[in-house]
């Protein structure tokens, strides 16, 4: 929340909303404080990261190595559908990606190491326990000086309050180990009304009354009791002022956006209730995920540009293809996810190509593990850590690569294994200045050993 309310609608509790303001963790004070102690950092280079997670754990074989010519059981029960690059298929749920397949690489020889649920790519042992995005923040600082937090969270509520919350039993996004509680991303919720919360509300009269302001902060301060770390700040007091009026409550606002990109990024259309089998436990799920999917990513890509660094996307726990009681199969499953998945992805990626940002954000797209070289008894693949997909676009990366080779049953890395420290490493490659963080004092070993592992090899 970010509200400042004045006249009879004001309260003690409502002014020390403001005070309490959790923007990456840290209140609104102390975010500043901490921001004009660390400066602009020449570390940080001018580029984002969307890092969309596929939580449940996409199979291998109907996402980007559909394997037709291996034995039915284990070839793609989707089939597949020709890419822009020569001999390269992709999964049959896929036509729009695979017309951009020169825009983005993917990784056929990514392994998660085992098939257990959880967050692993981006809170696991190669992050230390935390959030990638907060090991940058930890490197940054946990906001820009226009107040847009550097490390954000979505999840289906920041877009679509109809929606669940999301699942965190397998982990929490938000953590960051040993870090500290200031790092943490910034995670909105209330859909629409998400703005609003962030906005400072006042009589438009007084707006320009910069020492009203800051008197009503003085009260916040003393309303608080930190006078201590306060005293002295009048660089502080005056960030304040800009943080709350600079804009950032506009990134969080769809609505900015023109009606054909809001359409264009919509996946609500592509799979409607009526079209998922209410058998499924999972059926309210495989809704959220195609209500939020596409706004998640059209949100992402405005934070990003006004400065967000790590952005963590994931709507619920939906690639989880067993065909048991929670889950529809592969063949049914990829309806649900693959249609989806397929729209907004590219969607964000022509978007991003338009605006010409594909050097200046990254996009990955990964989930916990893979799925079963072969289809169980009932249609669908259980869990697998030996083979996973991966796709990355955009952030000055090469593109148009299929990066490694699997076996001929889609079971393991035929080439050199890319696991997910060399994922992170890249991550944190695009975002920061490896070379000058090694020289640099006082980083934490946490960060160091996930930013100096070798990133995926291109070529």
């Amino acid at each position: 929340m970010l509200s400042l309310v004045t006249g009879s609608r004001g309260s003690r509790r409502e002014f020390l909303r403001i005070g309490g303001l959790a923007l990456g963790g840290l209140t609104l004070p102390a975010l500043l404080q901490a921001q004009q102690a660390l400066g602009e950092t020449s570390l940080a280079r001018p580029k984002s990261v969307v890092f969309l997670f596929m939580h449940g754990g996409p199979s291998q074989v109907e996402t980007f190595d559909p394997k037709m010519n291996a034995p039915v059981g284990i070839a793609s029960a989707t089939g597949e559908v020709s890419t822009k690059l020569p001999g390269v298929t992709f999964g049959g749920t896929f036509p729009k990606l695979a017309s951009l397949a020169d825009l983005l690489s993917v990784v056929r020889s990514f392994t998660t190491g085992d098939g257990n649920h959880d967050i692993k790519p981006i809170v696991g042992k190669s992050t230390g326990g935390a959030n990638i995005g907060s090991l940058y923040s930890r490197i940054v600082g946990a906001n820009k000086k226009n107040g847009m937090p550097t490390n954000v969270a979505l999840y289906p509520q920041a877009v679509d309050d109809s929606t669940q919350p999301v699942i965190k039993n397998f982990g929490d996004f938000e953590s960051t180990g040993p870090l500290g509680a200031g790092y943490a991303p910034f995670a909105p919720s209330g859909g629409g009304t998400v703005q609003e919360n962030l906005k400072l509300q006042i009589e438009p009269a007084r707006l320009d009354d910069r020492r009203t302001l800051l008197t009503r902060l003085d009260n916040i301060r003393r309303e608080m009791d930190v006078r201590d770390r306060w005293a002295g700040m009048d660089a502080i007091r005056e960030q304040a002022y800009s943080t709350m009026l600079g804009g950032v409550a506009d990134a969080f606002d769809l609505s900015k956006e023109s009606a054909d990109t809001i359409e264009r990024y919509d996946t609500a259309p592509v799979v409607r209730p009526n079209q998922i089998d209410k058998k499924w436990n999972n059926y309210n799920h495989y809704c959220d995920n195609a209500k939020s999917l596409g706004k998640l990513l059209l949100l992402a890509r405005r934070l990003c540009e006004r400065g967000a660094g790590f952005v963590t996307v994931t709507t619920s726990f939906v690639w989880d293809m067993h065909s048991d009681s929670n889950n529809a199969g592969v063949e049914e499953g990829m309806r649900y996810m693959g249609h989806p998945f397929d729209h907004a992805v590219s969607a964000f990626i022509e978007d991003v190509h338009n605006r010409g940002l594909q050097n200046d954000i990254l996009l990955v797209c990964c989930g916990e593990m893979g799925r079963t070289p072969k289809i169980n008894a009932r249609g669908g693949r259980d869990h697998w850590g030996g083979l996973a997909p991966l796709l990355l676009s955009g952030g000055g990366l090469p593109m148009g690569h299929v990066v490694g080779q699997s076996t001929s049953d889609a079971s393991r890395p035929m080439s050199t294994p890319i696991g997910i420290p060399n994922l992170v490493s890249t991550v944190l490659g695009t975002l920061v200045d490896i070379p000058q963080l090694r020289l640099k004092t006082g980083v934490p070993n946490e960060v160091l050993r996930a930013a100096t592992v070798d990133p995926i090899p291109f070529g």
